[in-house]
This record gives structure tokens, sequence and C-alpha cells, in this order.
């Protein structure tokens, strides 16, 4: 993908006290303010772990329609423990190897896990995003940290996620009376746009259809021949 604002933040082989002490400087360059042009173009990302592999798929949907336009898939060996609050060092590597693969450039990214709902407000949306440059969300299927009310049960109902009196992120109700997901904001976006989003990508499902895609190609780890 061509992304001459992509700059490399740090090293991959580092210890969990590094990977920490990275996270605590990268946290003060994330930026929560909505800055997003025309999107166009949004991408699902997702992280498995098959035989001791970091295999990441990263699927370019248009927007608003969310039909596929590209898919890429990139395995990596893994080298960073499962350790909670340092995933991104875990599953990094791969997802920016996928990203290289790209020939068109999202003009959102939608992460499965977490962005500023994070102990160090640095989850992988928030790390990654800010590594790319490129607006992004985390879309979670469960909480982190942080405590929340009941949201409302139809689509579009969501409760503050709070932690330590800070608003975190948003847990939305995507579909009337299913469980909720855990939305915080990633890089160059805000709360209410990241809300939208999520919204937007929800036609029909729970999770967002950037998700659904992505989880898919990844678990076969087989992207289909020819146009998507």
């Amino acid at each position: 993908m061509s992304n001459p604002a992509a700059r490399e933040l740090h090293r991959w082989d580092v210890t969990p006290r590094e990977a920490q002490a990275i996270q605590e400087r990268l946290r003060g360059q994330v930026r929560l303010r909505s800055d997003l042009d025309q999107v166009r173009r949004v991408a699902g990302v997702d992280v498995c772990f098959p035989q001791k592999q970091a295999r990441a798929a990263v699927v370019v949907l248009s927007f608003p329609d969310l039909q596929p336009l590209e898919q890429v898939l990139a395995q990596v060996p893994l080298t960073f423990p499962y350790i909670p609050g340092l995933l991104t060092f875990r599953e990094g590597p791969a997802v920016l190897a996928a990203f290289e693969r790209l020939t068109l450039r999202p003009d959102l990214l939608m992460f499965d896990g977490q962005g500023l709902a994070h102990p160090r407000r640095l989850g992988l949306a928030c790390h990654l995003g800010l590594w790319l440059d490129l607006p992004s969300i985390g879309c979670a299927k469960s909480r982190l940290i942080g405590k929340h009310d009941e949201p409302g049960p139809d689509k579009g109902d969501w409760a503050p996620l709070r932690d330590g009196g800070e608003t975190i992120g948003a847990v939305l109700r995507s579909r009337t009376r299913t469980r909720p997901l855990y939305v915080s904001p990633g890089h160059r976006v805000d709360l209410e746009t990241s809300i939208h989003y999520v919204l937007a990508c929800c036609p029909r499902y729970r999770l967002p259809e950037t998700t659904r895609r992505a989880d898919k190609l990844c678990a076969t780890g087989n992207p289909p021949q020819g146009p998507p």
C-alpha cells in the first residue's frame, strides 16, 4: 500500500517491560479529534494464530454499500507471548505485513480489538492507527477495562465505558437485543464518529461487515482468486 505517512515507531523485538514503556511514550501522540475526509473505503483487520504463526487479514470494502474491493493475507512467525494489554506486540508485525500487500488505501480502519479502552490508552487501533497514520476505530467483542451501565435494548443504544472518571469508549448495541460491542476511538477519530461508522457497518448482523469478512478470511487462510 502506498502510504508515505507511515513510519516505524519502534522495534518489535522487545521485552514486555520495554513494550509497556513504548505504549507510555506513544500514547500522547494519538489524536482523538476526527479529521476524516469523505470515507469511500473502510478496512477490517483481524488476526489469528495457526501453528505458532500470526496470520493477519485485511479486507477493504466500499462505503457505504460495503462491497468487497480487496483482501490480503500475511503470515509471520509468532515471537511475542500472549499478555493482556500488550497484544499489539503479538499481532502488529503480521498486520503491517498485510498492509504492505494492499494496493488500495483505506480511508478508515476498523480493528477487531481495543482502541482507547486500554490500561495505557494505546490499544491495537490506537497503536497501528498511529503507525499507519490512518483514522482507526477499535470494535471489540468483549471488555478489557472500564465500567458501564447496560445500554438500552435497541440498535444504536449505547452507554459510556468509563475508567477512573474518564470516558474511554462506548458499550454499543449494534443489533436489537443482542450482546453489545465495545467501541473506542483509535487515532484521528472521536467517540461519536466511531459509533457512527460501527453502526453504518452493521446493516444486518451484530458484528460489522469489516470484522465478519476479515475474520472469515483469517480463519480460512485462502483468499478467493480473481475479483473479491
